[in-house]
């Protein structure tokens, strides 16, 4: 006779499937600077994801959701030709929500570097 797990049993194997899903790797924004480095100017990257599907206590769709850091530090060093690398760094992180998913929004401001020859 197979035996029907219960519903607590199913109900911790989904919330275990849903969470080992939605993780990523530590992320180092601001490596050190070079020993030598002339600033270039101000730069500004912005990059968004979103989760959704259902309502806040239960979104489990992550779009582009982890990934939105990197993005949006790699379009700030765009911003700047020539830039290697940013200091003094700040995020502002920003969200919407649009009933059936929300926007997660990250800008990363610093000032460009680009390392200098002795």
């Amino acid at each position: 006779m197979r035996t029907i797990p219960s519903v607590p049993h199913r109900i911790a194997a989904l919330f275990l499937a849903i969470v080992s899903g939605c993780s990523s790797q530590p992320v180092n924004l601001a490596p050190l600077p070079p020993a030598h480095y002339r600033v270039l100017g101000r730069a500004i990257g912005h990059a968004c994801g979103a989760l959704g599907i259902l309502t806040p206590p239960l979104y489990v769709v992550p779009l582009g959701l982890n990934e939105r850091v990197e993005k949006a530090y790699r379009a700030a060093l765009q911003s700047v030709p020539g830039a290697t690398g940013l200091i003094r760094v700040e995020l502002q992180d920003d969200w919407y929500w649009w009933v059936l998913a929300s926007s997660h929004c990250m800008t990363v401001t610093g000032d460009a570097i680009q390392e200098a020859r002795r």
